[in-house]
């Protein structure tokens, strides 16, 4: 086999198709990655070689076609099958020189992710999954090609019956699409010779080990089948040769149907184990909190999936089949709707797009539109939106966590004092986890209703009534639970303050200042506080910085034992708070100021008897829970937000994932050095390759 193999690789090298191979191969796949990676700044080398695989029509026909076919047509192939080396040793040698000259290229692209690495952060084990699925694609076409060679005597035909193999390989999800895109048993049998999608998988950030199973045997297939090509002439026509044939066709269906049994063993593994997820962020993988809602699963569950299986949403379908993997209870079902036009009017009158989930249980349903399933930023210089945020788990188990809960949970919005009004960001959050929100007015209300979980007062610009006030105690005293963002105020909210005093809660009218650079943002106003570790911060507690611009003090007095009061947000001790903000005509600390640690932000859990607890979470930062404030902090405003509202309602419904952000970062290249590897990757080492081939075809010619 070393003698094949060795003959086989100088061949190659010694005439121009070798060096040609290697050129072409490299030309393109070095266009995409200066295109994609350099020029554009995509972190992920993936995209150079997904758009860069349709070179495989055209490049391995080229490197396959006279493997075997020119040895028969001039009938050398006689010597090799006459020597006393086995037919599988012959083939093996001759792929594994093909397999070399095809390494050649892959080889320089693996320094690609380096010269990425240089100028941003990326991910080596993404790009190197990348290009091992580019690999195993490409091998798997080589083996195609050579099986194709050995069946024929015209290079020709050999080179064009290769190519329409690799392109229905290529092409096949497409063309199964348009038989059926319900699927059906045809579309499951031509699916086993899609190698596009199982290399995709690779791209998409998925080690996968379905994909790697399916290559390997393709492989082994092939190289089988070529085997069983030559044996057949090795015998002349003879009773010999009619028992031979026999025994070729009967190992042909042996093998065929082991690799066919093997890769059915593959796709059985767990879905944890068929394809491991990469990403940095574990894109497709489900969380802990998420496993454990699924363990305590019990009612039965359909998630209809509004497209059709092959054309749907491939990172979508991942995170479906987790779920479908971790409980016994959750069943996935397609329904296309160019087949089942009227399906989704079964469950709901509204609109549904394609590409939605309508996931019903025994109790209730609920819509999971597909837009939801991704989070958008708006460029309106040009009027096009860019996926920032994953959050297909985060719906899917919201809506799981709210077909199958036994009740609802609401919160009421105080209006009637020029209240704040929440946002759609802020109020989608909540809608997430499953709380219905309500606004009520106290000055028309009897009393906050008994079905309130909490009651959330968002920066009233002037004080409650007595009469209000009075009913705000009352719905405590039952164990009522409160969000308060209160700021400065020209005239004090003395009827909410006696509120707050009963928690041992007092909101100063002393505007927080901050003088150490490491604890504000622009000015000494823009709080940047500590973060205590609590329930409430788990999710930003030393991971992220809140922003509290224009914050007042807020006054403990922890006297009573009947309150807990725990310290969430506090500025510096180099902080202080500025008694005459209005007035004031210096950032300096004067006189009558106040020295700090300040506190932003309080919880205070008041014992009302022994069954009966009532909680208050307050912030002294009117535009805390805003969205410019959020944006100025990545969202960890948001994530404080939704921290606070969980300390405060009790709900079987509300499980809440964070949305997984997608990597948006680029890559930063100098002009002058996008130039320069762009010439040396695309054009200098193509031509010095392909040159290299010609001078050594043009000398062996000579000689």
């Amino acid at each position: 086999m070393r003698a094949i193999y060795k003959r086989e690789l100088k061949a190659y090298f010694n005439s121009v198709i070798g060096w040609l191979f290697c050129a072409a191969s490299l030309f393109f796949l070095s266009l995409y990655f200066v295109s994609y990676n350099l020029m554009s700044g995509y972190p992920y080398i993936a995209y150079a070689l997904s758009s860069a695989t349709f070179i495989f029509l055209i490049s391995i026909p080229i490197l396959t076609m006279r493997i075997l076919a020119e040895e028969r047509k001039q009938k050398i192939d006689q010597l090799i099958l006459t020597a006393p080396v086995s037919v599988g040793k012959i083939v093996l040698g001759k792929y594994l020189a093909m397999a070399t000259v095809f390494m050649v290229s892959v080889v320089i692209v693996c320094f690609y992710p380096l010269i990425m690495k240089a100028f941003g952060d990326i991910s080596l084990l993404e790009s190197y999954v990348s290009i091992l699925g580019y690999t195993l694609y490409g091998l798997a076409g080589i083996a195609i090609g050579l099986f194709i060679s050995a069946i024929t005597e015209s290079q020709v035909i050999a080179a064009v019956l290769t190519f329409l193999s690799l392109f229905v390989t290529y092409m096949m999800s497409g063309i199964t699409g348009m038989i059926s895109s319900t699927g059906n048993i045809l579309t499951k049998i031509l699916n086993c010779l899609d190698f596009r999608t199982r290399a995709f998988d690779f791209y998409d950030g998925a080690l996968s080990v379905t994909g790697t199973a399916y290559f390997i045997s393709a492989i082994g297939l092939f190289l089988f089948f070529t085997v069983q090509a030559i044996q057949k002439r090795r015998f002349t026509i003879s009773t010999k040769k009619l028992k031979a044939g026999v025994y070729s066709s009967s190992m042909i269906v042996i093998v065929t149907v082991a690799a066919v049994f093997f890769n059915l063993m593959v796709n059985e593994l767990p879905e944890s184990i068929k394809a491991i997820d990469i990403t940095s962020n574990k894109m497709y993988s489900i969380t802990e909190d998420t496993t454990k809602f699924l363990e305590g699963l019990s009612e039965d569950v359909t998630i209809y999936v509004l497209a059709s299986e092959g054309n749907y949403d491939t990172g979508v379908q991942k995170t479906l089949s987790k779920y479908e993997e971790s409980s016994k209870h959750i069943k996935i079902e397609y329904k296309d709707p160019s087949v089942y036009p009227t399906f989704a009017s079964q469950y709901t009158d509204a609109t549904v797009s394609s590409g939605s989930l309508i996931i019903a249980g025994s109790k209730r349903t609920k819509v999971v539109d597909y837009s939801d399933l991704y989070e958008t930023e708006t460029d309106y210089t040009t009027y096009t939106e860019t996926p920032t945020g994953y959050d297909a788990e985060g719906q899917i188990t919201s809506a799981l966590a709210y077909i199958t809960s036994e009740s609802n949970t609401k919160i009421y919005a105080i209006s009637g004092h020029g209240e704040a009004e929440i946002s759609e960001a802020f109020q989608s959050m909540l809608t997430k986890a499953n709380i219905e929100i309500e606004t009520l007015s106290l000055l028309t209300a009897e009393s906050i209703p008994e079905d309130a979980q909490a009651v959330l007062i968002m920066s009233p610009q002037s004080d409650f009534s007595s009469d209000e006030t009075k009913k705000v105690q009352d719905y405590l005293k039952k164990g009522g639970n409160a969000l308060i963002t209160v700021s400065w105020r020209e005239q004090k909210l003395e009827n909410l303050n006696t509120v707050l005093k009963e928690y041992g809660i007092t909101v100063g009218n002393e505007m927080i200042a901050e003088t150490n650079t490491s604890y504000y943002l622009q000015e000494p106003f823009y709080l940047l506080p500590n973060i205590a570790s609590t329930d409430i911060t788990s999710s930003i507690y030393q991971k992220y910085y809140v922003f509290c611009p224009y914050a007042v003090n807020l006054t403990i007095d922890s006297s009573d034992e009947s309150n807990s009061i725990t310290q969430i947000l506090t500025s510096s001790d180099s902080s202080y708070a500025k008694a005459n903000f209005q007035n004031a005509q210096t950032y300096e600390k004067e006189e009558g100021d106040i020295a700090g640690p300040c506190n932003v932000g309080v919880s205070s859990e008041r014992t009302i008897d022994d069954e009966t607890t009532s909680k208050i979470v307050i912030y002294s930062s009117d535009d805390i829970f805003t969205d410019n404030a959020d944006d100025v902090v990545s969202g960890a405003n948001k994530k404080l937000f939704q921290g606070s509202i969980n300390s405060i309602v009790s709900t079987d419904a509300s499980v809440s994932i964070p949305v997984k952000a997608i990597d948006n970062t680029t890559i930063t290249v100098p002009q002058f050095q996008v130039i320069l590897i762009g010439v040396i990757t695309v054009l200098v080492i193509p031509v010095v390759l392909l040159i290299t081939g010609i001078v050594v075809a043009v000398r062996r010619r000579k000689k």
